[in-house]
């Protein structure tokens, strides 16, 4: 990492119209969880249950942007962004999932969206980062039908109110993480472990995406796209058993997610077989042609088949798979880490993003990177900015490979409440002090800044 070029001047450049932005989430921001009629999240239950968070934490406060968006804003201005990608909590404006719209929680987007445009900045919204209504979580949540056309009534009222000034819109965020870890693992809320039951919930999510482009369409919406989180599965060895392992992995982390929403169908018959409802009608709903398409990049994964004493298995993001699933992510060794434990491998995002252009060809909507970073608990920021280097330096070659990328997000513009993992792990370019909860830009801040400025100057 420390060979890494990190002059602001020294990257290459990129389209004079290429969109540059940062991402958040509002459960791991707003904090204000009981404030103005905000219903609660299935991740307040979820972090209120004793040994859910690691470090015992809640996001009751988080860094209050709630309360602080405009000082959040002016942040975003300095750093010279074109766009801020931020979700809308669902419990926030339709507190029980459906039924009555909290109109105190609209006001508040409302607020945002025009402080941001004031400061010129586009606002870039996802309806759905992991937050749903606890009220749909106790009907079933993903793993009903309802629930996905709950949340297309719920884009409805969103887009009534901002569609006049969002340009941009974001249906969901990595659907993927919501089915393995919160129902398939337990890890994440809602906390339920029911290993390939929990299949259900990918597809009524894809089907609430397709529900939802619908309804942004039906209010004028001329740009939508999804956030899935994606990256290269590399097997083990060459043997048999790893190879089909990782494909597995691949199927059920990567094309599962994928293929419906840009080729209309599911990338296994046999799986389509296992989701529920008219399947092949449903297809036809999520395939609703897209303007782009997210990609959420943070890592490779080594994966091979299972051991019977586990020996060689690594976590999955911070997680230990069980042993009764028939793929076993392993150790990727030879690179730098991050604090979270993740190997950075730059390359790995140009390898991902051509075998998708290979892949999908003509299918496959332009595409945005709408979340890139890396956690690092240190007061010294150099590693953050060699990442970011490096990973720019990576989508730049995959442009020039002849992929069509009009964006790159950053993860993220502040520290914040990382999930599961509570507050140890700081994503942010913005240091945040959980005491104070005062800003204070990184050096990462500064250096992209730079490197924004230098890109205008074209």
């Amino acid at each position: 990492m420390t060979t890494v070029p990190v002059s602001p001047t020294s990257l290459p450049r990129f389209p004079r119209d290429f969109m540059w932005g940062v991402s958040t989430s509002a459960a791991q921001i707003e904090g204000a969880v009981a404030e103005d009629g905000r219903g609660r999240s299935v991740w307040d239950v979820f972090a209120a249950e004793a040994g859910r968070i690691k470090d015992g934490s809640d996001a009751r406060v988080a860094t209050d942007h709630y309360h602080r968006y405009r000082e959040d804003v002016g942040l975003l201005k300095e750093l010279g962004v074109g766009a801020y990608r931020f979700s809308v909590a669902w419990p926030r404006v339709v507190p029980d999932g459906d039924g009555a719209v909290n109109g105190a929680g609209l006001d508040f987007y409302d607020r945002l969206v025009d402080a941001l445009l004031a400061a010129g900045v586009a606002p870039v919204p996802t309806l759905f980062h992991w937050d749903t209504p606890q009220a749909l979580e106790e009907r079933g949540g993903w793993l009903r039908r309802e629930t996905a056309e709950r949340f297309a009534a719920y884009a409805d009222v969103v887009a009534g109110r901002l569609g006049d000034r969002v340009e941009r819109w974001i249906t969901l965020n990595e659907p993927a993480e919501v089915t393995l870890l919160g129902y398939g693992l337990g890890q994440h809320a809602p906390g339920r472990q029911l290993l390939f039951e929990a299949l259900p919930a990918a597809h009524h999510q894809l089907l609430g995406h397709g529900l939802a482009v619908q309804a942004l369409r039906a209010r004028g919406a001329r740009s939508v796209g999804i956030a899935n989180s994606h990256g290269p599965t590399w097997p083990a060895s060459a043997s048999e058993a790893d190879t089909a392992a990782a494909g597995l992995y691949d199927l059920l982390l990567n094309r599962l997610f994928v293929e419906p929403v840009v080729l209309g169908r599911y990338p296994d018959e046999e799986l389509a077989a296992l989701l529920p409802g008219p399947v092949a009608e449903d297809l036809k709903v999520i395939s609703q042609p897209l303007d782009w398409y997210g990609i959420n990049y943070y890592q490779p994964t080594l994966v091979g088949a299972p051991e019977a004493d586990g020996a060689g298995a690594a976590d999955f993001g911070g997680i230990r798979l069980p042993p009764e699933l028939p793929f076993a992510p392993r150790e990727i060794e030879g690179y730098p880490r991050t604090d979270f434990g993740w190997p950075v491998v730059p390359e790995a995002l140009t390898e991902l993003l051509v075998s998708f252009r290979e892949r999908y060809g003509d299918r496959l909507p332009p595409v945005v990177i709408t979340e890139n970073g890396c956690s690092y608990e240190g007061t010294e920021d150099g590693e953050r900015i060699a990442f970011l280097d490096g990973h720019l330096r990576a989508l730049h070659a995959a442009m020039a490979a002849g992929v069509d990328v009009r964006g790159y997000f950053v993860w993220s513009l502040m520290d914040n409440f990382e999930w599961a993992e509570g507050y140890a792990r700081r994503f942010g370019l913005v240091h945040v002090d959980y005491a104070t909860l005062a800003r204070t830009p990184k050096a990462s801040y500064h250096w992209l800044r730079d490197v924004l400025r230098e890109q205008a100057r074209g």
